[in-house]
């Protein structure tokens, strides 16, 4: 018989908490820059992702997510693609 033990678990219970998300119904064009946005107009779309983020009730699992994986675009969980690398440039904590 196979062993299925080590088999992922079913995809919905992985990612069932995007359905959640408050981003789901915008226009995801808010989320990502346009090729040579920059300075003022970079930061008021990166804004405006941003509050949409703020109301989300599954802002912390996003985050979590793209630190995970190390997404390299966009805003997800309220962060920026510069904040997430700032993140995870920062040295691990040694536990004491």
């Amino acid at each position: 018989m196979t062993e299925i033990s080590r088999l992922p678990g079913p995809v919905m219970d992985l990612w069932e908490w995007q359905f959640e998300g408050a981003c789901r119904d915008a226009d995801d064009t808010l989320f990502f820059h346009p090729e040579g946005e920059r300075g003022s107009a970079r930061r008021r779309r990166a804004e405006a992702a941003k509050a949409i983020c703020a109301t989300c009730p599954v802002i912390k699992e996003c985050r979590e997510q793209s630190l995970k994986v190390r997404e390299p675009y966009g805003v997800w969980g309220g962060l920026s693609e510069d904040e997430r690398a700032a993140i995870l440039a920062r040295p691990a904590r040694q536990v004491v």
